[in-house]
C-alpha cells in the first residue's frame, strides 16, 4: 500500500516493544496477508522474541484486532470531541464526515488488513470490534438525527441509511485511494463531506 500510515516500521531499538509488532504485524498483513503471515516472521521482524508477543498480545488473532481497534479509537476521541462542541450540528457533522475521511487515509493499511481479514477474527473478537464500530456510528447518526429533529437537515432520508452512504465510501477508500493522486487527503475528505451535506439540504 503506497499511501501513508501511522504504523511504518521503526528500528528494533528505537520504540517500545508493542509499538514495534504492531509495526511489524501491519507492514507484513499488509504485503502478505494476515493468514499468509506466521508469528515467527512478525517476531523476526520487530526483532523481539514469540515470548514478547505472547506477553504483550496473546495470539496473532490480538494483533489483528489492535491494528484496527487502535484506528477506531483515535476516531472516537476524534469524533466525540467534535460532537461535544458548541458548533452548529451543520458544522459538527461536516467536521466528523471530513475527519473519518482523512483518519482513515491516514492510516490506510490498518483499514486495508481489517477489512480483508475481520472475517479471520475469532467470534470474540468480531464481536468486540463490531461493538466498537456500533458505537462510533451511533455517535455519528446521533448527529444527523439532531440536524433532522431540529429541521436543520431534511428527514426524507432515514438517518441510518445516510450514515451507510458515507461510511460506504469511507470503507471503500483502501481500494483506489493513493498517495501522490490527483487529490491530497483532505480534499477527498472535503468533497465526501460536501457530497453528504448536499445530500441531508432540507
Amino acid at each position: 500500500m503506497a499511501a501513508k500510515t501511522t504504523t511504518e516500521t521503526v528500528g528494533a531499538h528505537e520504540a517500545p516493544v508493542p509499538r514495534r509488532l504492531l509495526a511489524a504485524a501491519t507492514r507484513l498483513f499488509a504485503e502478505r496477508g494476515y493468514d499468509r503471515t506466521s508469528v515467527q516472521e512478525i517476531v523476526e521482524a520487530a526483532g523481539v522474541t514469540k515470548g514478547a508477543l505472547y506477553h504483550y498480545f496473546g495470539s496473532k488473532d490480538d494483533l489483528l484486532h489492535e491494528v484496527y481497534a487502535r484506528m477506531l479509537r483515535l476516531q472516537q476521541q476524534r469524533l466525540d470531541a467534535v460532537a461535544d462542541s458548541d458548533a452548529p450540528v451543520e458544522e459538527r457533522l461536516r467536521a466528523a464526515a471530513a475527519d473519518v475521511v482523512v483518519t482513515t487515509i491516514e492510516n490506510l493499511d490498518d483499514a486495508a488488513i481489517f477489512f480483508r481479514s475481520m472475517h479471520q477474527l475469532s467470534p470474540e473478537k468480531s464481536k468486540q470490534v463490531r461493538a466498537e464500530r456500533r458505537r462510533y456510528h451511533e455517535r455519528f447518526r446521533a448527529l444527523v438525527e439532531e440536524g433532522q429533529r431540529t429541521g436543520v437537515f431534511s428527514d426524507a432520508t432515514p438517518a441510518d441509511l445516510v450514515v451507510d452512504y458515507h461510511f460506504g465510501s469511507v470503507h471503500h477508500l483502501s481500494t483506489w485511494y493513493h498517495e501522490g493522486g490527483p487529490l491530497t487527503p483532505q480534499q477527498v475528505a472535503d468533497h465526501l463531506a460536501d457530497l453528504l451535506m448536499r445530500a441531508l439540504r432540507p
